[in-house]
């Protein structure tokens, strides 16, 4: 219980919030957007706890499947956060706004500041290239069917290619999985020596026992889950009429089911583990697009509500550059911090563009 106390105290922020959250409707602005700053908080200490977890997780099974636990873990909070804002909010953009967020966020943010960092602290880092250049192009090509094509589809056609769409991610992802577990699984693993592995923060962990760590990080992300729906509430109706920029909800979604990553990530490139990092940026920015728009695309054939999924010029443009930008960079099996740096100014441009409004 003492090493859980951090998840502890997020689990009694769930309950509080729960308990004040229309008391704080009723108090005004300050006290909703307060009150949804100190869920911020709670739910990145929340995410401290998965993130050890599926460390744990991670160093008993391996890459890529430990990997994975966590993406997916981070991707189904995602669903549930955007499912339980459309239906309070309906906003046609969130769904597109938060997916091209969180590729940002992923590729941009996560895999920019820990290149950056373990550049900084180990020059060179080496990861496995056929992971990297597996995971851009199936990027490329489920962003270009879900979020570029439909818009030149006619608005009364929205039912059929979004039915196709739904049926296209499933396959695209079905067969992905079934060679990243299989035959093709040693495209997503690297062989550190052991001096290396050594230096990082794996020899402890995979002596806690598997059980008790998978419990805890599917409680942890239950916890996040509920204090990210109260949370959505306060902070949509705070920036009603405030002025903010309208993707600010996107990006503090992205963010959220962003969070486990993100600690996950660092650690493993200041340990000097990048292919842990390439899984960890790329699958979950893969995983958000094919996983994220099929659940989507399904509530919106079964309310008859369709989302507007085509992303704006300056979206697909800075999408255009980051793969871009990935696919020269991840291309020779080996990261530094001039790589990292490109990544982390394209993601601080996003945050720019989505500060003025863009």
């Amino acid at each position: 219980m003492k090493s859980e106390r951090l998840l502890i105290v997020a689990v009694i922020a769930a309950i509080v919030g729960i308990m004040l959250e229309h008391q704080l409707v009723a108090m005004g602005r300050l006290a909703m957007l307060l009150g949804a700053a100190a869920l911020v908080a709670a739910i990145v200490l929340a995410s401290l706890r998965v993130a050890h977890h599926a460390e744990v997780l991670a160093s008993k099974v391996g890459d890529p499947y430990g990997t994975m636990i966590l993406t997916l873990s981070a991707v189904l909070v995602e669903v549930v956060v955007l499912a339980i804002m459309m239906t309070s909010e309906a906003s046609p953009t969130l769904v597109r706004d938060t997916i091209y967020a969180a590729v940002m966020l992923d590729i941009n943010g996560i895999l920019g500041l820990a290149a950056l960092l373990g550049g900084l602290k180990h020059g060179e880092q080496p990861y496995n290239d056929d992971s990297a250049r597996t995971y851009s192009v199936m990027i490329l090509t489920a962003m270009g069917i879900s979020m570029i094509v439909p818009e030149f589809v006619p608005a009364a056609k929205w039912h059929l290619y979004s039915a196709f769409t739904i049926g296209a991610m499933i396959t695209l992802y079905a067969l992905f999985l079934r060679m990243q577990v299989g035959v093709h699984s040693y495209f997503f693993s690297y062989s550190y020596p052991k001096a290396k592995v050594d230096g990082g923060a794996t020899q402890d962990d995979g002596d806690q026992p598997v059980l008790p760590s998978i419990l805890i990080l599917i409680f942890g992300i239950v916890v996040i889950g509920v204090l990210a729906e109260t949370m959505s509430v306060l902070l949509t109706s705070g920036l009603k009429g405030s002025g903010a920029p309208p993707a600010i909800a996107a990006i503090v979604v992205a963010a959220i089911s962003a969070s486990p990553e993100i600690m996950t990530a660092m650690r493993a490139a200041l340990a000097n583990r990048m292919q842990a990092v390439v899984n960890i940026a790329l699958g979950a920015s893969l995983s958000t697009v094919i996983l994220t728009v099929p659940v989507m695309e399904a509530i919106a054939l079964y309310t008859g509500q369709p989302f507007l999924m085509a992303m704006s010029p300056v979206q697909t443009v800075m999408v255009a550059i980051t793969l871009i930008v990935a696919a020269i960079n991840l291309n020779d099996g080996q990261t530094n911090a001039i790589e990292g740096m490109t990544h982390f100014v394209l993601f601080a441009t996003f945050v720019m563009l989505s500060a003025i409004g863009l």
